[in-house]
């Protein structure tokens, strides 16, 4: 007796796979992360992230022209500061014409469609490469709250979109929210690294920008690894504190956590695939090991399928040229 119901009869062909397929990926899928830097003519390619660059603002419009061309429609924002203007105060991240400030205006000059996302945490310009202010080793919780709410009323006023409190201080997202109120800022989104655990995975971002820690690690504000209920306590406090999109960092590996939040929230949820996702991708593709278009796919599909909306992935580019 053969069965009636043959599971095989659904992937007989290209056609009727395409047709029965659950997960799509598209380019409204992607957040797109760029590092900018001073200078003039700057295209240099980050040693741990292949394939990634650090831009100048003149070649950084060439960038964002080309995404936006590619149906690539956000961008998130992240400089690289000489050290010189780094401090334990966070006082270049305020400066109205400080790089971040410049970088907003440009993608705006150039694509005024473009949503621009930007990164709110102080460990780029900190002097001691926390996201927050430190004292007596101590990562100060309430006095860096009010020094991101000032950060983002900055990056609002340079035009940005929405800004991206990365920090995970707790309560800055109330203290965000109610600086751009008052500051008649209302339709500014916020994006909060809800679900931002302390992982092994950043270790190329922060030789992106700098920014390692100068002392200790992050563990006494990013989240434990081994826990999961405690990021759908985090999301929901932000959510009650007026973010409008959340986000688990880094993804694969947290993707339980992630479904979990689909599970319970409302708000869109976003995913970072982090630097140290997509750096073992291309070593291991370049060795030869790895099929890196057919991972990088499968990645971005499992990601997708378990409950993400928005996915900020370095792999962007690479994702829509396969589409197209």
């Amino acid at each position: 007796m053969f069965p009636l119901r043959r599971n095989r009869r659904l992937r007989a062909s290209h056609a009727v796979r395409s047709l029965v397929q659950e997960t799509s990926i598209s380019p409204n899928d992607f957040i797109v992360p760029l590092f900018v830097v001073e200078g003039s003519g700057v295209k240099e390619e980050i040693p741990s992230m292949p394939d990634y660059y650090r831009f100048s603002l003149d070649l950084l419009k060439d960038e964002v022209q080309l995404l936006w061309i590619m149906g690539l429609k956000s961008v998130l924002l992240f400089v690289k500061v000489h050290d010189h203007l780094k401090d334990n105060a966070g006082t270049e991240a305020l400066n109205p014409n400080g790089l971040m400030q410049r970088a907003i205006k440009t993608v705006k000059d150039v694509a005024p469609d473009m949503y621009v996302m930007t990164d709110v945490a102080l460990d780029p310009f900190s002097s001691y490469g926390h996201d927050g202010i430190v004292k007596d080793h101590q990562i100060i919780n309430d006095e860096t709250c009010d020094v991101l709410a000032k950060m983002a009323i900055s990056h609002a006023q340079a035009g940005a979109d929405m800004v991206a409190p990365s920090d995970m201080m707790d309560g800055r997202i109330l203290y965000i929210r109610e600086a751009l109120e008052e500051e008649g800022y209302k339709n500014t989104g916020i994006m909060s690294y809800s679900a931002k655990y302390a992982s092994a995975f950043y270790g190329p971002f922060r030789d992106a920008l700098d920014s390692a820690p100068g002392f200790g690690d992050k563990k006494t504000y990013q989240m434990d690894p081994a826990n999961r209920s405690e990021a759908i306590r985090e999301t929901l406090m932000d959510i009650d504190e007026g973010a409008d999109i959340v986000m688990v960092k880094p993804g694969l590996c947290y993707l339980d956590i992630v479904r979990d939040l689909k599970n319970e929230v409302e708000v869109p949820i976003s995913v970072y695939q982090v630097s140290g996702e997509y750096a073992m991708l291309k070593a291991a593709a370049e060795k030869g090991w790895l099929d890196h278009d057919a991972v990088m796919m499968e990645q971005i599909t499992a990601i997708k399928r378990a409950g993400a909306d928005l996915i900020a992935s370095y792999f962007a580019k690479d994702v829509v040229r396969l589409l197209d």
